[in-house]
């Protein structure tokens, strides 16, 4: 059954229109409370990014469970990673996450997860769905729920990232400047790696509500890669709004993406005897990747786009490695979601372990040229059924053979239509992209 409000990472939107509102959010707490007042006591954990809009948020959440008599624990600003660990670790009937990623400070969004750090179950989603449809009631005065404040929330998280690499190494002459994105894990980031022993440049660690993700971070990590060069930095660290995601920097300055850092944590596991089942990509995973991975004997999956299905892939084969180019990378043998900080951690662990920089670990893969080309529509087609593009894609599939491979896909959010193209000849690639993405248009005509 479809669902009314939850997409595949919860509920998001921009801040005001229609459901990201105070009163929306008050019914959601309420909701969700009502689903969980139904296990009996306990509490639900609510933390936060530092966009303004999380003030008021909080505060409607917490009033809404407080009405369907559920405890509250409150976390302020704390990374989405954080907040699984410490629901699953403080025994929350759930933990609720007030962020929208990597998104502008005037969008929000709200994540939930499971009492073993994982995302909601599909069927209780629908349960909270069902409750948001009926009249909100209020709890006897007696019974309304309470809320306090946990003050050691971010201790208990940066002990937690330091435990999932091992005590004997030193990080000790390694400088790493890490950009916090002025989001949730200012100041978390730069503590675990100081603590590690690394010498630490901090950037983007003054959040003010509006400069969540403005130019910083793992969606501008070119910043990043300017002040690695400046400080002579061994690597940089680019972290996004909420956390799950990072972008690494070479010493020489080269953005280091999600596919790559995939492909290094793999190849780590994989000579550590560590590794078991397929790591699993997505759709958009470079080719690369695959066949990078292939070289060493670890088959690649894809999945759809998104964190939640590579989730649910690594879950049905039983693997423990998977992500996205983005950044958003799941380590399963050493938390329950994606971390962009224990992430950032296994690679600098193996560059400690084998004496190597990021740049000569990354050099075992090779991206392949990549070009997305966005075909607007006016209404949604079925792309699979129509015969023209069926035969243009099938023509251009031949021509690139094993050395290329083409994706098309209606975007979840837009009338678009996204034709990408991936192969060794960068030249080659633009060709069939603009191509295809011409035969898309003329199948259907605006």
């Amino acid at each position: 059954m479809a669902k009314k409000y939850f997409g595949t990472d919860g509920i998001r939107g921009k801040v005001g229109e229609y459901p990201i509102t105070a009163d929306f959010m008050l019914k959601l707490g309420w909701a969700t409370g009502r689903v969980f007042a139904k296990e009996g006591s306990g509490f639900v954990l609510v933390g936060k990014d530092t966009r303004i809009s999380g003030y008021m948020f909080e505060s409607a959440l917490e009033a809404g469970l407080s009405a369907a008599g559920v405890d509250t624990r409150m976390l302020g600003p704390m990374p989405t990673p954080g907040i699984a660990y410490l629901t699953r670790t403080l025994r929350a009937k759930a933990g609720i996450v007030i962020s929208a990623s990597h998104n502008p400070y005037y969008d929000n969004g709200i994540k939930f997860f499971s009492v073993d750090g994982a995302k909601l179950p599909d069927e209780v989603e629908h349960q909270i769905e069902q409750y948001l449809d009926t009249p909100m009631t209020t709890v006897e005065s007696a019974k309304l729920g309470k809320a306090k404040r946990v003050s050691d929330a971010a201790g208990r998280y940066i002990e937690f990232c330091k435990a999932t690499v091992p005590p004997q190494l030193d990080f000790k002459g390694m400088r790493i400047v890490i950009d916090c994105a002025n989001g949730a894990t200012y100041h978390i980031a730069p503590h675990v790696f100081s603590e590690v022993g690394a010498e630490v440049v901090t950037i983007g660690a003054e959040p003010d509500g509006l400069n969540i993700n403005d130019e910083c971070g793992a969606t501008k990590p070119e910043n990043l890669a300017a002040k690695v060069l400046e400080f002579r930095a061994d690597l940089g660290i680019a972290l996004d709004g909420d956390g799950d995601r990072i972008i690494m920097v070479d010493h020489k300055g080269e953005i280091v993406d999600g596919d790559e850092l995939i492909y290094i944590i793999a190849k780590s596991r994989l000579e550590e005897g560590k590794l078991f089942g397929p790591v699993i990509g997505t759709l958009m995973s470079n080719l690369g990747m695959e066949h990078a991975l292939k070289a060493v004997g670890v088959p690649l999956l894809r999945a759809n786009v998104g964190d939640r299905y590579v989730m649910e892939m690594l879950t049905e084969h039983k693997g423990m490695l998977g992500g996205e180019g983005s950044g958003h990378i799941i380590c399963l043998d050493k938390t329950t979601t994606g971390d962009g900080i224990v992430s950032a951690l296994q690679v600098l662990a193996e560059m400690q372990h084998t004496g190597k920089s990021l740049n000569e670990l990354k050099s075992g893969m090779s991206k392949y040229p990549q070009v997305l080309v966005n075909v607007r529509i006016d209404k949604k087609v079925k792309i699979e059924e129509i015969d023209s593009i069926k035969k243009a894609v099938e023509a251009v599939e031949k021509k690139l053979g094993e050395r290329g491979r083409v994706l098309l896909r209606s975007s979840g959010t837009e009338p678009l239509i996204r034709v990408m193209v991936e192969g060794v000849d960068e030249d080659e690639v633009v060709r069939f992209a603009n191509q295809l993405a011409a035969d898309v248009k003329k199948a259907i005509p605006a």
